[in-house]
């Protein structure tokens, strides 16, 4: 787990005329962004190395060594911000990062297995667990909430999850 990326912030564009940029941090406390100081890319390449920071309503603005102008501020704008999973801190019990979650073996109640967790996506309406069944089915999607995932057991790399009646019945996927 400690070499996963976790993705902590976007830069949303420039801010003023000296090189400052805008971010949207996904921190629970915006400016823990600073706190974290050398943010990577997706590819866990270098991106930003955060000198300063002031939390703004809607996010954060930021100085960082590698931007000295607006026009460079802009070009970086929609840029993803991770930073090693190695460096959070240890949740609280009973508390996980979604991070966390992705490859762990999704079971039902009675352990039978439902597949893997590929990946946490939130598409607006809160965040949703999708699930690989493996074997060439098309995946499936859970909400994450109590009542569709009842456990959560991250060192013991499984959730249980209560699968919707809608996708009961998993189908191929056509190739």
């Amino acid at each position: 787990m400690g070499d996963r990326l976790i993705l902590v912030g976007r830069v949303a564009g420039a801010f003023g005329v000296k090189g400052e940029l805008r971010l949207t941090a996904y921190t629970a406390e915006p400016l823990a962004l600073l706190r974290y100081r050398e943010l990577k890319g997706e590819d866990g390449a270098p991106a930003l190395t955060l000198t300063a920071a002031r939390e703004v309503k809607g996010g954060v603005i930021v100085r960082a060594l590698e931007v000295e102008t607006r026009d460079k501020a802009e070009a970086l704008r929609g840029l993803r911000l991770h930073v090693p999973r190695a460096v959070l801190p240890e949740p609280e019990e009973n508390e996980f990062y979604l991070a966390d979650l992705i490859g762990l073996a999704a079971v039902s109640a009675e352990n039978a297995p439902l597949g893997r967790v590929k990946a946490v996506h939130d598409f607006g309406a809160g965040d949703i667990l999708e699930i690989d069944p493996g074997e060439g089915l098309a995946t499936w999607y859970l909400p994450l909430t109590r009542e569709a995932v009842p456990e959560v057991h991250v060192n013991e790399g499984r959730l249980v999850a209560v699968r919707p009646a809608e996708t009961s019945e998993p189908e191929p996927v056509e190739h």
